[in-house]
């Protein structure tokens, strides 16, 4: 009876049934890996906005406070984005003639909201509340970057479900005393582990930080 298959078979199946697993593993390590890129979770995107608005020249360079502008942070789970009337307390006096301030002024004149695009964009199915996070000594700078330094609005950390735990398993090195909460530029005066360590736990007596539930799903799934 002739031979049915080369002598080669064997070899061929051999690598096939290796081949196959290992792809598979390949192209599961690689959506794992694809997922986390900048590509994906949006870390360092910028957004289209009607004009260029600069948070180095207004927060780095004129030191203005988060909640000039972003008034309802401490209270509410959203920080809110100011209406133009907030833009016009100070450019009815000053830049009245900037052509690329017209936006603004055209605004303020129709009445008709300027259509900001959000940089930082969370899932429907995530529940963030900012008042809560401030409260707690968590700072702006933790999740929007050092913004005094952004000329133009960009995404600064990946918010992923890992950024977020991160925090939540050790608060303790997360939180600043209140007068650091809206500070870009705010650093403890100590910086070795033991003392950093130290006031962490004690900024979690202060604030009330109970470690124990804070990474419960329902924290953040509602």
């Amino acid at each position: 009876m002739a031979q049915l298959f080369p002598p080669a078979a064997n070899s061929v199946l051999k690598w096939i049934l290796l081949g196959v697993p290992l792809g598979a593993l390949g192209l599961a390590t690689a959506r794992i890996l694809w997922v986390r890129t900048p590509w994906v979770t949006g870390e360092g995107r910028m957004a289209e906005q009607p004009l260029q608005f600069s948070h180095a020249h207004h927060v780095g360079g004129y030191g203005i406070d988060c909640r000039y502008c972003h008034a309802s942070v401490e209270r509410s789970g959203f920080a809110d984005i100011p209406p133009t009337e907030t833009c016009m307390s100070c450019h009815s006096q000053v830049w009245t003639g900037a052509g690329m301030l017209r936006p603004v002024r055209a605004s303020f004149a129709s009445g008709r909201p300027l259509r900001w695009n959000r940089v930082n964009q969370l899932p429907d199915f995530t529940y963030f509340n900012h008042g809560i996070h401030i409260a707690k000594g968590v700072a702006c700078a933790e999740c929007h970057g050092r913004v005094d330094r952004m000329p133009l609005m960009a995404q600064a950390r990946d918010l992923q479900m890992s950024f977020c735990l991160d925090c939540h398993r050790d608060p303790a090195r997360r939180l600043r005393p209140p007068e650091g909460v809206f500070a870009m530029d705010w650093r403890p005066q100590r910086t070795d582990p033991d003392s950093s360590r130290r006031m962490g736990m004690e900024l979690m007596r202060f604030y009330h930080v109970r470690a124990a539930g804070l990474t419960d799903c329902v924290r953040c799934h509602r």
